[in-house]
């Protein structure tokens, strides 16, 4: 008989809170209570997609492989993602960081710019913010732009690395951006290399400690949500380490500094609220250089 043909019982309530551990045990991020009405349901989905006859079978395949494991955890965190997903912050990156970073390392050799895009999925936020660079940064060939874009699961960061797409990903991606910066392959757009060697897409987990260097901007999407307090305010910690002196920081809408161990200050343009890594000398040098720059 095909087990494909019987579905298998629910998880228990046993069995979900053992899934549940592994899983902060093993990557950190906490499906708590308020996750609940969630969780349970998208595992037993996942249980019977699986074609396991039980709870039993499937927690040992879980257990003994890891792209098993990646793949199943990948389809708790799958959120819909697109590029320019958020548009205020696309028009903060390019009304503020840039002139910023621009007026602060202009006469720097070489002039780099490094942005880290942590808890990248499947690629549309870091190519958007490639096509940013490209499109709005004064005299972009000069300079040499590093795009980190991390993600926990290996098989989203694959599809991110070939970078075709298709359908209601690239809607807010204007004719012209489509036309500069992609290639038709049939019915799907690939992007060009000239954007995809700006980007290095690198397994992570953002629980474990790993050296990324300074970073002019952080992206933080939709990612501190899904970690307990305790491990939120550890990698809060973590981006503000990061982050040169008056580096820009972007969250989630859903998210909050509420409380963080440290002390961003922040600002609002548009309807998004971002962050900055305070420094000596103060916002007010910032926005000298900003208006200087327009």
């Amino acid at each position: 008989m095909d087990k494909r043909s019987t579905s298998p019982a629910p998880m228990s309530v046993s069995e979900l809170d053992d899934l549940r551990t592994l899983i902060e045990e093993r990557s950190a991020i906490l499906f708590d209570a308020s996750r609940e009405r969630f969780f349970a349901p998208r595992v037993n989905q996942y249980l019977r997609d699986s074609g396991e006859l039980d709870a039993a079978s499937f927690l040992r395949r879980i257990l003994n492989s890891n792209v098993q494991y990646d793949r199943f955890l990948e389809s708790l965190l799958t959120q819909e993602t697109s590029f320019f997903r958020y548009p205020d912050i696309f028009q903060v990156l390019e009304r503020v960081v840039l002139p910023y970073v621009q007026a602060r390392k202009m006469w720097n050799s070489p002039r780099v710019l490094r942005i880290w895009s942590a808890g990248c999925s499947t690629g549309e936020e870091p190519y958007s913010i490639a096509i940013t660079m490209a499109d709005k940064l004064q005299f972009f060939e000069a300079w040499q732009i590093e795009i980190l874009a991390t993600d926990i699961s290996r098989e989203a960061l694959d599809r991110a690395q070939r970078g075709i797409y298709s359908g209601r990903s690239l809607r807010s991606v204007s004719p012209e951006q489509l036309q500069t910066h992609f290639t038709k392959v049939g019915e799907t757009w690939q992007v060009k290399p000239r954007l995809q060697r700006m980007i290095s897409f690198v397994p992570m987990n953002l629980a474990r400690s790993v050296y990324v260097g300074r970073m002019d901007c952080i992206f933080c999407m939709n990612v501190l949500m899904y970690f307990s307090e305790e491990r939120r305010n550890e990698l809060l910690q973590k981006f503000y380490d990061a982050l040169e002196p008056d580096g820009h920081f972007f969250l989630g809408h859903s998210e909050s500094m509420k409380s963080a161990p440290v002390k961003f200050d922040s600002a609002v343009l548009g309807d998004c609220q971002y962050y900055v890594k305070p420094t000596a000398a103060g916002t007010e040098q910032k926005t000298a250089l900003i208006e200087k720059q327009s």
